[in-house]
């Protein structure tokens, strides 16, 4: 996991509980189709996890 990962934000948050909407944007996206560059870790594949139905990942 010494890595990265793109993490790309592909569903609204809207209908979703207030700690999605807070995680999605501690991850950094904005609004639908953003894309950022994280370090792989487990804390961020843990956010990604909460998140799963709203964004898509890939290792870099």
């Amino acid at each position: 996991m010494a890595g990265t990962i793109k993490v790309t934000r592909t569903g609204s948050v809207i209908g979703c509980t207030k700690k999605q909407k807070e995680t999605v944007k501690a991850l950094g996206l904005g609004k639908r189709g953003s894309s950022r560059v994280l370090n792989d870790s487990p804390a961020v594949r843990g956010a990604i996890r909460k998140v799963a139905h709203l964004v898509a990942f890939e290792e870099v």
